[in-house]
């Protein structure tokens, strides 16, 4: 049976930031990142039973405050139009947001604390996967046109 293309928050995540304009670009500034948290809605916290020992997860979310999507853009750390797909920019068709956080553990029973997240105070919660470095990590992958230039 194929399932309706329906996304059903299972919780929202809570940051020090009100703005998209606030959030740290893929989370890695500042140099020491807040803990913020991803409060899971009491239905779905059995769904965190063992997550315990992992040192990093996989957070998918909604960004339901991006701007509509462009299909070619100017990145502002670069000079040229690039097209969406070769980006990480937040507005997209499906604004679906993707973070690798550090997993500091529970600071109550279906609350996560986890550093470097790059999203907005309130943002909807989709899903949680613990981040696997023997799948996750690929380290021959190249970065295209992000590639630093020889200078």
């Amino acid at each position: 049976m194929q399932r309706p293309l329906t996304p059903h928050p299972i919780g929202v995540l809570h940051t020090p930031w009100n703005t998209p304009s606030e959030c740290p670009r893929n989370g890695r500034k500042p140099e020491v990142p807040p803990v913020c948290e991803a409060h899971v809605a009491a239905e779905f916290a059995p769904g965190l039973d063992g997550l315990e020992g992992f040192s990093h997860l996989i957070l998918l979310y909604w960004l339901d405050r991006a701007r509509p999507a462009e299909m070619v853009f100017t990145p502002p750390f670069d000079d040229r139009p690039r097209g969406l797909f070769a980006t990480r920019a937040p507005h997209r068709p499906n604004p679906i947001g993707l973070s690798v956080v550090a997993f500091d553990g529970f600071a109550a029973a279906g609350v996560l604390r986890v550093r470097y997240l790059d999203c907005v105070n309130g943002t909807p919660l989709l899903d949680i996967k613990p981040y696997l470095r023997t799948t996750d990590c690929e380290p021959e992958a190249t970065m295209g046109w992000l590639t630093p230039r020889a200078g």
